[in-house]
């Protein structure tokens, strides 16, 4: 077996196991930006070339969306991101592996997901959909812990203000009464 043949063999080995996972969180990632196959793709292909860069198999996932966020992150800068509404029937492709009964739902939190800042989105990503802790968190972002924290507080706060418009924060009781 060839040099080459070996190093896919292994990549298969490494990929295969976390591809639900990591097809997730692009999906998670890209909603209304670009399509998420195209970021799997760029993706995948940067992670080959540089598969010896890796320096534990177990962080293979980390590996994958670090890359990604970079991508994102290159690809906004070249051009203003552009958010797809209803009126684009591209944006509205079925997901034929998505179970019936969650669609609504998954479509709606994508949406939400969409109109947070992009850190703040980030953040809950990684968090909340595909696992990563804290700290690895801000290791990705080169940032601190705390402000990961604050990221998904506020994300958190803003995703709950944009799923349910319909509940308004209590104005604070002054002291004493």
């Amino acid at each position: 077996m060839s040099r080459e043949n070996e190093k896919q063999v292994e990549f298969l080995k490494l990929y295969d196991p976390i591809h639900d996972r990591f097809e997730r969180f692009c999906r998670a990632r890209v909603y209304g930006d670009m399509d998420h196959c195209d970021l799997m793709n760029d993706t995948l292909l940067i992670a080959f070339e540089k598969l010896h860069l890796l320096k534990a198999k177990e962080a293979f996932f980390s590996f994958l969306c670090t890359i990604s966020v970079r991508l994102l992150a290159n690809n906004h800068r070249k051009k203003k991101p552009i958010y797809y509404g209803e009126e684009n029937p591209a944006a509205n492709v079925a997901d034929e592996n998505a179970r019936a009964d969650y669609d609504a739902d998954i479509a709606a939190l994508y949406e939400a997901l969409a109109k947070l800042p992009e850190v703040q989105r980030e953040c809950i990503i990684l968090f909340e959909i595909t696992g990563f802790s804290i700290k690895e968190i801000a290791k990705m972002q080169d940032s601190s812990i705390a402000a990961v924290k604050q990221r998904l507080k506020r994300g958190r706060t803003k995703l709950k203000e944009i799923l349910n418009p319909t509940l308004t924060p209590k104005p604070a009781m002054p002291y004493g009464k």
